[in-house]
């Protein structure tokens, strides 16, 4: 009996929660859907200059040691500060606002993409680039045809990476006045109101998830003729 009345107030709290959520939901559509918007596009704008900047800054790297030291050194020692203390931070910096939270997002989004370039060039079998020469190939068809298409898996996968922590942490983002869906996640924190921190949280896992999703859709496409 104890049971089923535990049971019973569980499904009841349950269907309060999906009703107070769908109530929010029906009331703030509007609002809900230009967070999700503001998430995505600072989002993307990070993950894409983070691309600008990690793979052509690790292709450079994979070509000189001495430096590649440096720069990895120095991004490795990002990806340990959190993700919250990079964005404090941006305050003094930069003030608060979009730009310095597209600013923190960036740093924190090209580590991957930049190590994993490193690897994918510097990995390359020096008998690949014999072969490649003695067949006549200049450097350019070299990068073109040999460097470029084995690289490229490691550096999908780095962009991959940078994509999921970015969607995650444009979610602390809000805390300085960044908007998006952190803005609901703190609102609930704040008001102890479980239906908000239920749609942020669900909304940006389900972000997050969907961008895995689909740039390992692309990589599985982009690289199916390694796989033949």
């Amino acid at each position: 009996m104890e049971e089923c009345g535990l049971c019973y107030q569980f499904m009841k709290e349950v269907i309060s929660l999906s009703q107070k959520i769908i109530a929010y939901l029906s009331a703030n559509m509007t609002t809900y859907l230009q967070a999700v918007q503001t998430h995505l596009m600072i989002s993307i704008q990070a993950l894409w200059i983070a691309v600008m900047i990690g793979i052509p800054l690790g292709i450079f790297c994979s070509r000189n040691e001495k430096f590649s030291k440096y720069v990895t050194g120095w991004f490795n020692s990002l990806r340990i500060i959190p993700s919250l203390a990079i964005l404090v931070l941006m305050i003094p910096l930069m003030g608060t606002g979009k730009t310095p939270a597209l600013v923190a997002l960036t740093i924190l989004a090209v580590p991957p993409i930049l190590i994993n370039t490193i690897a994918g060039f510097a990995g390359i079998e020096a008998s690949l680039y014999e072969t490649a020469k003695g067949m006549g190939m200049d450097e350019k068809q070299i990068f073109l045809k040999i460097e470029w298409p084995l690289a490229l898996p490691l550096m999908l996968t780095g962009v991959r990476t940078s994509a999921v922590e970015v969607s995650a942490s444009a979610t602390i983002a809000a805390y300085i006045g960044a908007g998006g869906l952190g803005n609901i996640v703190f609102t609930g924190l704040g008001l102890n109101k479980a239906e908000l921190l239920l749609i942020g949280g669900v909304s940006v896992a389900a972000i997050s998830i969907g961008a895995e999703l689909i740039l390992g859709t692309v990589q599985n496409a982009v690289t199916k003729y390694q796989r033949d």
